[in-house]
């Protein structure tokens, strides 16, 4: 079953939204992943790169990821 699509769109905006933050905190993949492995995901820089490439992605990895980055706050509009 594939996605609808608004779920296209709201998965594609997550995605660069994620994007912009990694890349507005100076970290590589590999960076996050340890991050991310201090926060309970075990992840790798390749996981990272394929469901940012894909688009699509958990909304734990999503919340995991808000953490690692030590973000205080993320308002819908910034999606």
């Amino acid at each position: 079953m594939g996605l609808t699509d608004k779920e296209k769109e709201w998965a594609d905006r997550a995605r660069r939204f994620v994007k912009a933050e990694i890349k507005r905190a100076g970290i590589t993949y590999g960076e996050l992943a340890k991050r991310l492995t201090e926060h309970g995901l075990d992840e790798t820089e390749a996981s990272i790169s394929s469901k940012l490439q894909r688009g699509t992605f958990a909304v734990t990895f999503f919340l995991a990821t808000l953490a690692a980055l030590e973000l205080e706050g993320v308002r819908l509009e910034d999606l």
